[in-house]
């Protein structure tokens, strides 16, 4: 289990290397954490420089739906080591190609990132590589949890509530480690890939099936062990594909901000009131990723 001193740490690791990113006033009481302006555009480089900041000569390896692998291809470059990374053959074809940008051995294996995964792992045994997990990591999770220090100094007179999209775990299990038990966390999944919300039910992680129009990023089939440990007494909210896209159209309508289906998650949860805040109860909404094509965002 990490706490608050692991995140420190990290803090101290990644500095230099990742983008300290603004927040949005975006109404009463209401802000955005624009970490989707995060290099590799989303969250998880702050993960993977924390797990990869030492790198062995054979390079990394990971799998990915997308933003994981785009972070340690990223993370991998800047420290001049070889990256290889496992996607879905379903993984958006935008951040395929911006993989091999970045100068990572890309490798399709599968229909869904479990899959992937596996592949990955046998691949990192074979060649010594460093396996860098998505999600389910100690140093991937206290790195994220970076973020909620940066909030702490950045909402004027601070805040009561984050609403973040949960995938794997690792997000909101960061924000849990590194923000007081004072601070309400909100975790918001599609109806359609719910691992957290069925891990609460169960008591412990279990498996789910993924789909609908943000799997390539909130598609875990079993929420991690890290990160639900840390964050399975946080609020669990579920919302429908259909509210997600109108989430990810409001964001471009409303404040010219482009993100991919996932991050609209968390906006959704709002919306559509399935998280409904209290009078004055001070909401931040974490904007997580943006690796996405915005051709569709006004048709």
């Amino acid at each position: 289990m990490i706490d608050l001193s692991d995140v420190r740490a990290a803090a101290k690791r990644v500095e230099g290397r990742v983008r300290r990113t603004p927040v949005l006033a975006a109404g009463p009481d209401l802000w955005f954490k624009l970490e989707f302006l995060q290099h590799a555009g989303s969250f998880k480089t702050r993960g993977m420089f924390n797990r990869i900041v030492d790198p062995p000569a054979a390079g990394i390896v990971a799998a990915s739906g997308g933003n994981a692998g785009l972070a340690a291809a990223y993370a991998a470059r800047e420290l001049g080591v070889a990256a290889e990374v496992f996607v879905p053959v379903t993984a958006p074809a935008v951040k395929v190609a911006k993989l091999g940008k970045l100068g990572a051995r890309v490798v399709q294996e599968g229909g869904e990132y479990a899959e992937a995964y596996a592949a990955a792992t046998i691949r990192a045994g074979e060649t010594g590589a460093l396996f860098c997990h998505a999600y389910d990591d100690p140093e991937m999770v206290a790195g994220n949890g970076t973020i909620g220090l940066e909030l702490l100094s950045q909402v004027p007179d601070g805040f009561g509530t984050v609403l973040v999209a949960v995938g794997g775990g690792g997000l909101i299990g960061g924000l849990r480690a590194a923000l007081s038990r004072d601070i309400r966390i909100v975790g918001v999944e599609p109806v359609t890939s719910c691992a957290f919300h069925a891990a609460q039910q169960a008591g412990h992680p279990v498996d789910v099936p993924v789909s609908g129009v943000a799997a390539d990023s909130l598609g875990a089939r079993r929420i991690g062990d890290v990160g639900f440990a840390l964050a399975r007494d946080a609020t669990s909210v579920l919302v429908e594909d259909d509210a997600i896209v109108e989430a990810r159209r409001r964001l471009w309508d409303d404040y010219r901000i482009v993100v991919e289906h996932g991050t609209a998650a968390a906006y959704a949860a709002l919306l559509t009131k399935a998280y409904q805040p209290e009078p004055g109860e001070r909401v931040v909404v974490l904007l997580c990723g943006a690796n996405t094509d915005p051709a569709d965002l006004t048709t």
